[in-house]
């Protein structure tokens, strides 16, 4: 069943700029379901858990594999991310330096963190202060998908 788009806000990644500031809202023109799978923890990791729903997006935020979740937690604050959102994501099996990415860890918890290769392994990093990073062998990782945009449903706040 599609969500209600009354009062969502969609934003949409920037390309080559850091994503605390790389959110441009787009109008809701014309809009495409997509695939809600589930929610991601912006926290500590949570298991892994599918739910069949979908989620109606402006067109230009939709590539081939798009997928949403939505967020529960508050460890991407300063990326623009909140507890409620729904973010949009590219189904993707690797990141780069610095992406915002959906995660699995020991195929059993998926999170929401900035991605970072360092010598002993993978740093996952929140975007908030006040959270601190997780520390992950290469091994026990798998990138799930890339945070293309956020729908942002005040009325929906978890």
């Amino acid at each position: 069943m599609p969500s209600s788009t009354a009062q969502a806000q969609y934003l949409l990644r920037q390309p080559n700029l850091p994503l605390a500031s790389s959110w441009s809202p787009i109008d809701a023109d014309e809009l495409v379901e997509i695939p809600l799978l589930g929610r991601v923890s912006a926290g500590m990791p949570i298991e892994a858990c599918l739910d069949a729903g979908s989620i109606e997006v402006p067109t230009r935020m939709v590539r081939r594999n798009t997928y949403a979740l939505r967020v529960h937690g508050n460890s991407m604050i300063d990326c623009n991310i909140f507890d409620g959102d729904v973010i949009i994501i590219e189904r993707r099996e690797s990141a780069e330096n610095g992406e915002t990415a959906v995660v699995m860890i020991n195929d059993q918890e998926v999170t929401l963190k900035k991605f970072y290769i360092e010598k002993s392994g993978v740093r996952l990093q929140p975007a908030n202060e006040e959270m601190a990073p997780i520390y992950l062998r290469n091994s026990d990782i798998q990138v799930l998908g890339l945070v293309m945009g956020v729908v942002r449903q005040p009325d929906l706040a978890a």
